[in-house]
C-alpha cells in the first residue's frame, strides 16, 4: 500500500506483474523468481562490500556512517548510535536524461 493515495510508484509486485506481462513466455511465479533472484544479488554484493553497476542505469554502492550520539524523542535523553554502512544510489547518465526530459533510446 503507497503512502499517499494517487501517488505513483511502484511495488515489488507490480514490479513482477509488469515484467510477467512484457516477456509472456514467463510465468507469474518465473517472474517473481527472476525479480528476487536480482534483488538478492544486488543485496549480498553491497554487504560483502561491493558495489552493483547497471550501465545507463546507476550504481549501488554503500557509504560509512559515523558513530554518533542522538536523542530519544520522547524523553530526550542522548543515545548512543553505532557507525553503519548504509546503501546508497547514484542514478546514471541515461536514467538521469530521461528524468529530465533528454533524449529517449531507441528500439
Amino acid at each position: 500500500m503507497r503512502a499517499h493515495p494517487g501517488e505513483k510508484g511502484m511495488i515489488r509486485s507490480e514490479l513482477v506483474e509488469r515484467l510477467a506481462e512484457a516477456n509472456p513466455h514467463l510465468t507469474h511465479k518465473e517472474a517473481e523468481r527472476v525479480v528476487s533472484v536480482i534483488l538478492e544479488a544486488i543485496t549480498q554484493t553491497l554487504a560483502e562490500g561491493g558495489r552493483v553497476e547497471l550501465r545507463g542505469f546507476g550504481a549501488f554502492t554503500t557509504r560509512a556512517r559515523a558513530a554518533r550520539t542522538g536523542r530519544n524523542p520522547k524523553t530526550g535523553e542522548a543515545v548512543a548510535v553505532a557507525a553503519k554502512r548504509v546503501p546508497h544510489f547514484k542514478a546514471g547518465k541515461e536514467l538521469r536524461e530521461r528524468l529530465n526530459g533528454g533524449p529517449r533510446p531507441s528500439g
